[in-house]
């Protein structure tokens, strides 16, 4: 009872529950012309003409075969939100981090286990054309699911812009331009749409419903007045059921939760969600934006006035207890990060983690990675001033601390890891008590995406056991486009024993003229010419210094 259905770009072969299987799916990635909220056309990036792209459904252990075609003018890659690529992480998809992008007029084809069950998506990582419309939820299932229900539905959520990607990004760029542009008040799609899919219940029957937040900038509260939420999963982390009575999900958020139904279909129900930001001023219906769903018992049936409990719950993702069990990591390393914005003596803002703004290599950075000769690769300077290289051991457990000492919450994505979930805490107010994982379970949830909320910190946890290079960033792709990224380097002494880049993946930087060996630069040792110096950031009240650690 899934609200989308297979289409015919994917195509299932030799597999079933029980044995692997092969799923094809063959992608043309070009531009359409359309009107996808009924507000603005534009041109928008869709897949094989169309848009929305229909989801791509597999089973734990299948192997994912995405062939695609670049019918645009410029490059793409494809990005598997979620899975871990362990042991082909350069299969992972990010543009100049593990590949070069997908030229124009050029093929490719993505291959690699799907070793991870849950609710995942897939995305543009190229170009933030995300942004754009090339997105699609990604299912994986269980070949034994640890819950039980009856029947299931995907519903997935996006904010829609006027104007594309690029002209928001330029014009957040330019330093003639008032800082921040004025906000574009996106409108929200579902499943692709601009109107609400009803939901068809049974009486007594239960059905999972699995979540994913596709947005570009923007937030989502989700609930079922009536109805009890009991998370099961977030970002392919299974839970111990926890009830709750809304969702409050960032970009690149997901959960899987349950609901019951009533014994009855004497009534109709509605449900909620509201696209909102809370970092832009409220303006009546524009900002939060309100939209209602129907859930069905029986057509016809009168539907029961939204009545909320008078103790509303929001779910708290430090609160779920791991299904896994897993207690928390002991820490081998802690590093600190701290995300925000700068100026820079371009008169430009730019965001900054540990006050280094992100800017691409000239070479991926997995190919440094994989190129450099013992013990360069260990060398975090040579990965480029502004990749912002952080170098981990082999199996060594790390604490990350992200703090965010401002006035914007931020969804910041682990590639390659999912990180147990350790506390939060306010940096404005150190007297207000610390959020941490629950002792009763002592099994810290685990995902992938996490908000850091406004002047606040959180503590994570990961242990290096995927070696690879990760980027960590914010899923708030304006502020990606920005800077606010950097690279783990994981275990580059490992890597190069256990992987090897294919070579029809290296021909994609030989086409475009990108070396593929060398150091951040494209150069041999320690001479990065090439590399443009980094920007210089402008301290209030001080003179310009460059960025430092």
């Amino acid at each position: 009872m899934l609200f989308f259905r297979q289409a015919a770009s994917v195509v299932l072969l030799f597999g079933s529950l029980t044995s692997a299987a092969r799923v094809l799916v063959d992608w043309d990635i070009g531009y359409v012309n359309l009107d996808r909220d009924g507000h603005s056309p534009r041109r928008a990036i869709g897949v094989n003409g169309a848009l929305p792209i229909p989801p791509v459904f597999a089973t734990k252990g299948d192997t994912l075969v995405i062939k695609v075609r670049n019918s645009l003018d410029v490059s793409t890659s494809i990005h598997a939100h979620g899975l871990f690529q362990n042991g082909t992480s350069y299969m992972d998809g990010p543009a100049m981090v593990t590949q070069c992008g997908i030229p124009p007029g050029h093929s490719f084809t993505y291959e690699y286990e799907a070793d991870h069950a849950g609710t995942f998506w897939l995305h543009g990582h190229d170009h933030h054309q995300n942004s754009d419309g090339l997105r699609t939820p990604l299912i994986v299932r269980e070949r034994r699911e640890p819950h039980r229900y009856d029947d299931e539905y995907l519903l997935s959520l996006e904010d829609w812009y006027q104007f594309e990607f690029a002209d928001r990004l330029k014009d957040t760029l330019d330093p003639t331009k008032s800082f921040p542009p004025p906000p574009s008040f996106p409108y929200a799609l579902f499943n692709g749409y601009p109107t609400t899919p009803t939901l068809k219940f049974k009486p007594g029957k239960t059905y999972r419903i699995r979540i994913v937040n596709m947005s570009t900038t923007e937030w989502f509260q989700f609930n079922l007045p009536g109805h009890q939420m009991r998370v099961i999963e977030a970002d392919g982390e299974h839970s111990r059921p926890s009830a709750v009575d809304g969702l409050d999900m960032g970009p690149g958020e997901r959960y899987s939760v349950l609901v019951t139904a009533h014994p009855t279909d004497s009534h109709n129900y509605h449900y909620n969600a509201t696209l909102y930001a809370g970092f832009v001023p409220k303006i009546e219906d524009k900002n939060p934006r309100y939209y209602q769903g129907l859930i069905e018992y029986r057509e016809g049936a009168p539907t029961m006035p939204t009545t909320e409990p008078r103790n509303f719950k929001w779910v708290n993702d430090v609160e779920l207890c791991a299904l896994s069990g897993n207690p928390p990591l002991p820490v081998d390393r802690q590093i600190e990060l701290t995300i925000g914005g700068s100026l820079f003596t371009t008169g430009q803002i730019l965001d900054v983690i540990n006050n280094i703004t992100y800017a691409q290599p000239k070479i991926p950075t997995l190919h440094s990675a994989l190129s450099l000769s013992s013990p360069l690769h260990m060398n975090e300077s040579l990965y480029g001033p502004q990749t912002h290289a952080i170098v981990l051991r082999h199996l060594e457990s790390v604490e990350l601390t992200v703090n965010s000492p401002n006035n914007l919450p931020h969804p910041m994505h682990l590639h390659g890891h999912a990180f147990q979930i350790i506390e939060y805490g306010s940096l404005a107010n150190r007297s207000e008590p610390v959020r941490r994982f629950s002792p009763e379970c002592n099994a810290p949830m685990q995902r992938d995406t996490i908000v850091v909320p406004v002047n606040s910190y959180v503590k994570l946890r990961f242990r290096a056991d995927n070696p690879g290079v990760w980027l960590f960033h914010c899923h708030m792709d304006i502020h990606f486009g920005m800077g606010m990224a950097l690279t783990f380097v994981e275990a580059p002494d490992v890597l190069r024993q256990r992987q090897q880049v294919p070579d029809s993946m290296l021909e994609l930087c030989r086409a475009q003229g990108v070396r593929t060996e060398g150091n951040g630069a494209g150069n041999a040792g320690f001479d990065l010419t090439g590399l443009p110096a980094p920007p210089v950031r402008v301290l209030r009240g001080g003179p310009a210094l460059p960025p430092t650690e």
